[in-house]
């Protein structure tokens, strides 16, 4: 009898400390053994001679839309471009369904979405709205991995953006029931009169949306939120933060001993206000792309280690959404999820020298610490989800429209070269994408944080 079910044979491991060349004896579901030239014998064998194997990502900021607008895009066709871009499991933000998931009920509907499409594993934010405090009981108990709350319009109808006393007492809920906030930090009062006057001035062009979004209403509603956590007791995340003084003051405040974190995009890391001139609509997002000094910034506290977790607020929509006259009332979401891990190893390891370790832990590691997955999650480790990416770094890819997994086939990556093939991505030792194939076999799971 075999010893085990899987053998990964000759690979390169990515870990926290370095690279290793060894074998990963997979059993089940989860890692057994890992050591150079294992002896014993498995039931399939891989050879991964001259590959890197990365732990398998983790993408805490996407919208998948389901259930209500699976049109923009759905479980099926979102995970298939995860599983293709090497991500074993993703965290689905509550507002764009339909219902949004706020409540026990409309969590409930969300899961068994998920569990009959999802290729990859799933945990889901629930909402924090106005009105719906009595509800985060329900949310908690079902294991949402944190709440999330816009400080501006969330340009969904039924999901209202918080004022200050809705944000402050849903945090000090959140810290009751031990659930982290997430909040998308742009200062709304500014952002909306912006954004009112150049339109009523007829200025409705792409230079005046992103004038109407400028760095200090980030500044502002970050500084704001980090008070509010510090006074509550709450663990605070603040979301695709595009500028470096937007990371700084997140920095400053875990100095001070607050308990706050932040992420960014991959869109900020290689894009910029120029870019979106160049794009046009598939380029919008809010906040907007920033300057290529505010860019740098972000990179700085990258190789710092100040700014830890790289997420891809991956937001679709179908493509009439993005044709409008007026730069305004073009839908403000990039479609990104299927190349986080490529784009960090063109812009970062490529260009900038980044070690492949530190990509690893922006984009498994440091999620599962911050989210309280380590027992399952984050690494290639004995015992732990057999979550892995086979990458071949020889190589590149061109990103074609024919090539994305989308429901909407549109992205400000086509035609972009992009650094490394994924050539296998597993999810607890399932195989979901190989040689450019997806599985049909949905496998993914509810993953839940250790509390």
């Amino acid at each position: 009898m075999s010893s085990y079910d899987l053998l990964i044979r000759n690979g390169t491991l990515v870990t926290s400390t370095g690279e290793l060349q060894a074998d990963i004896a997979i059993t089940g579901e989860h890692i057994a053994a890992i050591a150079p030239s294992l002896s014993d014998d498995a039931q399939i064998e891989l050879d991964a001679s001259n590959l890197h194997i990365f732990p398998g990502l983790i993408d805490a900021h996407v919208h998948f839309n389901e259930p209500g607008r699976s049109e923009w895009e759905g479980f099926a066709s979102g995970t298939r471009a995860l599983a293709a871009g090497g991500t074993c499991t993703f965290f689905d933000m509550p507002l764009n369904a339909h219902p949004p998931t706020t409540d026990g009920a409309s969590f409930d509907l969300k899961y068994a979405a998920a569990l009959a499409s999802s290729l990859v594993d799933f945990a889901f934010w629930g909402g924090l709205v106005p009105g719906n405090l009595s509800e985060l009981d329900e949310l908690a108990e079902r294991g949402v991995i944190g709440l999330k709350a816009f400080m501006s319009n969330s340009g969904i109808d039924d999901f209202s953006s918080v004022d200050d006393l809705t944000l402050y007492e849903g945090m000090a809920k959140a810290a009751h029931l031990g659930l982290l906030v997430a909040v998308h930090a742009e200062n709304d009062q500014i952002t909306s009169a912006l954004a009112k006057r150049a339109q009523a001035e007829g200025r409705t062009g792409i230079r005046d949306y992103l004038a109407s979004r400028p760095v200090i209403a980030e500044l502002e509603a970050i500084e704001r939120a980090i008070l509010f956590a510090q006074e509550t007791g709450c663990r605070l995340h603040i979301v695709h933060v595009s500028t470096g003084r937007g990371v700084s003051l997140v920095a400053e405040a875990r100095q001070r001993g607050i308990d706050v974190s932040c992420e960014t995009c991959p869109h900020y890391l290689v894009l910029t206000e120029e870019d979106v001139e160049r794009l046009g609509a598939v380029a919008k997002c809010a906040p907007p792309l920033r300057s290529a000094n505010e860019q740098e910034a972000l990179w700085h506290h990258i190789a710092a280690g100040t700014l830890p977790i790289v997420a891809t607020d991956h937001s679709p929509s179908p493509g009439y959404m993005k044709d409008h006259a007026n730069f305004f009332q073009v839908w403000g979401g990039i479609s990104g999820c299927q190349h986080l891990l490529q784009l960090l190893l063109t812009n970062g390891w490529q260009d900038r020298h980044l070690s492949l370790s530190t990509i690893a832990a922006l984009t498994a590691e440091h999620v599962a610490q911050r989210f309280q997955l380590t027992a399952r999650k984050g690494r290639i480790a004995p015992g732990l989800d057999a979550d892995l990416v086979l990458v071949d770094l020889k190589e590149s890819i061109t990103v074609r429209p024919d090539d994305l997994f989308y429901r909407h086939q549109h992205s400000p990556y086509v035609g972009k070269r992009l650094r490394g093939r994924i050539i296998r991505t597993l999810v607890r030792g399932h195989t979901v994408f190989a040689d450019g194939v997806c599985a049909t076999e949905p496998v993914g799971q509810l993953v839940k944080a250790t509390r």
